[in-house]
């Protein structure tokens, strides 16, 4: 028997990356799941999305647990997108137990050279698709009366960092969302938490135009001439945490230990944020 048995999971971005390891940990713990991703470039990024055929693949990985597994080509800007989420896995499965807000996007650029698209693609992907993504689910877990929502900031979400200043936003304000909707909904079953993650080896940070940011001394630097500044930012000497870590986090916060966790804040970070001032 596993802890989320007859529950059903629906993750954004899960076409690879961390959003598929949370998708095949849940499932592993009993849970069906919807799998979104938008399977499509995004004009602002440095490094490509991705496809529609990773995200089969994360259907297959699901599948191998034994649980079901449908998936749906979505952009979480749009409302709408996310709305069709939530219908078709309740058409499914007639319920929405868990909501891992995963889906987002990052970008490099100093505030004074950034261009109107770079910030407002950021701020769609990475604010306003996690509210769209529990605006869409929430009434249904409303009506259930339990429901478990963990949306993905970041360790930048809780510091400032240069070149990031359109991504810092974005990940602080995903957790006043997170903390202020905990707050309307304690009473009616539904916990949100968030989880801040600091370096995960996907193709959003293992990338040439993120290394370029770790060594302005290097021309066309390589991840092993970042490696000391990787391993430089934590207080465990790793150069960066594994997306199973992440999910580990996940599958606490959405279980029945945590019945009474909500609007909280989760470090999964190698002490990146041991500096914080809280």
């Amino acid at each position: 028997m596993g802890e989320q048995d007859g529950r059903v999971a629906i993750i954004t971005g899960g076409g690879r990356g961390q959003g598929r390891s949370h998708a095949v940990t849940l499932a592993e713990a009993g849970a069906n799941i919807v799998v979104c991703d938008i399977a499509a470039p995004v004009a602002t990024t440095k490094y490509p999305m991705a496809t529609p055929l990773e995200l089969a693949e994360t259907v297959e990985l699901v599948e191998k647990t034994g649980q079901r597994c449908i998936s749906v080509q979505a952009d979480v800007r749009r409302f709408e997108d996310m709305r069709r989420v939530a219908d078709l896995a309740l058409e499914e499965f007639g319920r929405i137990d868990i909501l891992c807000a995963n889906a987002g996007i990052m970008t490099l650029s100093t505030m004074a050279d950034m261009d109107d698209n770079t910030w407002q693609t950021m701020i769609d992907i990475n604010l306003t698709g996690v509210a769209n993504s529990i605006r869409a689910v929430l009434p249904t877990m409303v009506k259930q009366g339990y429901g478990r929502v963990v949306a993905t900031s970041s360790g930048a979400g809780r510091g400032g960092y240069a070149n990031l200043s359109h991504y810092s936003a974005t990940k602080w304000g995903v957790i006043g969302l997170i903390k202020s909707v905990a707050r309307e909904t304690g009473k009616l079953g539904v916990n949100l938490n968030v989880v801040c993650p600091t370096t995960v080896p996907t193709p959003l940070f293992m990338n040439d135009a993120c290394h370029a940011v770790f060594r302005p001394d290097l021309d066309n630097p390589t991840i092993e001439d970042c490696m000391d500044r990787f391993v430089g930012m934590h207080a465990i000497p790793v150069p960066w945490i594994e997306a199973q870590d992440v999910s580990d986090a996940i599958l606490f916060l959405v279980g029945p230990r945590a019945k009474n966790v909500t609007g909280s804040v989760f470090d999964i970070s190698a002490g990146l944020g041991a500096g914080n001032n809280a």
